[in-house]
């Protein structure tokens, strides 16, 4: 089977590896399509903490079961279905605790188990989430990176009468602006970035103000607006926006960090306890995959404007090329396994 395995850093070839067999509580799923991730690149450039060559990368797909392994229903076979990437032992404090996402045991499809960048992924049988037949092949391949803002949303909340603030209109903050829009429907969003482009798509996503802050201060906008979000999400991950959003912050706002930055903020306490903020983690998502599919089934977001190009595997060094060096041309680029 064609297979996109990086061997080591900026080491990548598609190459063919023998089909695997599902094991005992697995299922085979035929890939139709799959989404880069940036964490994919970062995994091509070695950036990657948890990898480990050589490893077959990719953990947003969607095909349907081919095979199962033994324990599993077989009528499972044909069934169209995403694919989360988060595998769990179900034992641990955090699974136990309903908070199976950090595993203490966790391994990610195309990070520590061979991913779905290619013809045929195995996964276990609960990772295999079934489509309706609303929800269509390439909309299939982008449930996972939207599932990323469900559980960020779902770990803040969002309340109606909210002002939101997204920092980062890029993959995964369109996200994120997609859902507070259509799913949230929220009367006050406001987003900011720095590349107008990006800004042009939000708002004709449902953002009602957008800043470019690379010509204004967003401090400024915020106050001619009237505006004071109770509800600040940051997909840019810049050190400095946390500082910044403890002091545009409402009191009793809700603050969600989505990034992974290793760089340390200056975050005095005194801020948080004046306004009693409170600050949310979110990491990959704890069984949204229904809810995300449900968004799309009733037309809530729309996938197809989150998809910007569509390569076939054998075009995969030219899709990393485009999201490698630009990235402000493309939002989510799919491989075809067809």
């Amino acid at each position: 089977m064609r297979s996109v395995l990086v061997e080591g850093p900026r080491h990548m070839s598609l190459v063919e590896r023998p089909m695997p067999d599902p094991a005992p509580g697995e299922v085979r799923v035929r890939v139709r399509y799959a989404g880069i991730c940036g964490s994919d690149l970062h995994i091509f450039h070695g950036q990657h903490p948890y990898v480990q060559f050589p490893r077959i990368i990719g953990h947003e797909f969607a095909g349907h079961i081919d095979a199962v392994g033994a324990g599993v229903d077989t009528s499972l076979e044909g069934q169209r279905v995403a694919v989360t990437p988060v595998v769990t032992c179900g034992t641990c404090h955090s699974c136990q605790t309903g908070r199976s996402n950090v595993c203490l045991n966790l391994q990610v499809v195309g990070v520590h188990r061979e991913g779905g960048f290619a013809d045929y992924c195995c996964v276990p049988a609960e990772c295999a989430v079934p489509l309706p037949d609303a929800v269509d092949d390439q909309a299939a391949a982008t449930v996972e990176p939207f599932s990323i803002a469900a559980n960020m949303l779902g770990r803040t909340g969002v309340l109606g009468e909210d002002t939101a603030l997204v920092y980062g209109a890029g993959p995964i903050g369109m996200t994120v602006i997609q859902a507070l829009s259509g799913v949230h429907r929220l009367q006050h969003l406001v987003v900011a970035d720095r590349i107008e482009s990006r800004l042009d798509w939000a708002r004709d996503s449902g953002a009602t103000l957008t800043v470019n802050s690379a010509e204004r201060p967003l401090s400024e906008a915020l106050q001619e607006a009237g505006l004071s979000p109770d509800l600040i999400i940051d997909a840019a991950c810049h050190p400095a926006i946390l500082e910044e959003a403890l002091d545009l912050a409402a009191p009793a706002a809700r603050i969600g960090l989505m990034g992974f930055s290793p760089q340390a903020s200056s975050v005095p306490q005194n801020k948080l306890n004046r306004k009693e903020l409170t600050l949310y983690a979110s990491r990959l998502n704890n069984r949204k995959f229904p809810e995300v599919i449900d968004w799309m089934a009733q037309g809530l977001i729309q996938p197809e404007r989150f998809i910007s190009h569509s390569f076939k595997a054998e075009q995969v060094h030219d899709a990393f090329a485009l999201l490698g060096e630009s990235p402000v041309e493309c939002c989510k680029v799919l491989l075809d396994f067809n």
